[in-house]
């Protein structure tokens, strides 16, 4: 009885430690999207133009699933968090967390991207010019009104969020969904940057809006519903045309294999303890 009582905190403690260190990574990991995407568009969308704005989004996230991956999954998007829950590969109890440390990371971010752009030559005005947030209508950056906007947005996460599952499926190469993800991100922002500035993400949405303000904050709940909606019907159709005899998570989908691990920590041995 007592080697029990004394285990039992411990394990509470060790749990509670791993939690923290996938939300630090999820805030990490989301704060890096947010100030390569957004900051793309902001400090140099004049320059580099639509198809820059999409790679610097595709290549945040692509850097990020091998750097925080590993950690927490790297979904660094609400809309990711609750497909993987639907279709059965993320544990319900770290939901909450990992939502408020996505929206955390990515207000962060919007902040910094707006500090940097107010040493502009005159300034910069969130308010104004809109910090890359996502908007329909008049806020749209080519006036698509709001039904197209919300299928673009329902779609296009659909898009994004099946990749993600089956890119970590348990048939799925080992170690490489990073390039499959980090890709279509890139694809849906081709798509979609005209139509919304493409959200697909309702924590990359939040972030600028808070700081935009007004229109921007009025349109928000589009761009949490149907990313939502759209992540809901990617996990539907998931779970009726794949069905692996095992279920992998995304995390450990987002690994390199066992044996690449120990050619690695070979390697470095042999490095630290030359013969």
């Amino acid at each position: 009885m007592r080697d029990g009582s004394a285990r039992t905190p411990r394990t509470m403690t060790t749990a509670g430690g791993e939690a923290m260190q996938k939300y630090l990574a999820e805030a990490v990991g989301t704060f890096v999207l947010v100030l390569g995407g957004v900051g793309a568009a902001v400090l140099a969308g004049d320059r580099i133009g639509f198809l820059g704005v999409a790679f610097a989004f595709g290549l945040s996230l692509l850097a990020m699933v091998y750097t925080v991956g590993p950690i927490s999954g790297c979904h660094v998007n609400p809309a990711v968090t609750v497909g993987l829950l639907m279709a059965g590969k993320f544990d319900k109890r770290h939901v909450a967390g990992y939502v408020i440390a996505q929206c955390v990371g990515a207000i962060v971010a919007a902040g910094v991207v707006l500090l940097i752009a107010k040493g502009m030559p005159g300034g910069y005005s969130a308010s104004a010019e809109g910090l890359g947030s996502n908007g329909y209508g008049a806020a749209s950056p080519e006036g698509y009104g709001g039904g197209a906007a919300f299928l673009a947005e329902v779609f296009l996460t659909f898009v994004l969020v099946l990749t993600v599952l089956g890119a970590t499926d348990s048939r799925a190469p080992v170690g490489f969904a990073g390039l499959a993800i980090g890709l279509v991100l890139t694809l849906i922002h081709l798509v979609g940057i005209p139509i919304t500035n493409t959200s697909v993400n309702p924590a990359r949405s939040l972030g600028p809006a808070l700081f935009a303000g007004a229109d921007a904050l009025k349109q928000l709940w589009m761009f949490i519903i149907a990313p939502l909606l759209g992540a809901a019907f990617a996990s539907a159709v998931y779970r009726l045309v794949h069905r692996p005899a095992v279920q992998i998570s995304a995390t450990r989908a987002e690994q390199a294999t066992e044996e690449e691990r120990r050619e690695r920590l070979a390697g470095r041995r042999d490095v630290e303890h030359p013969v």
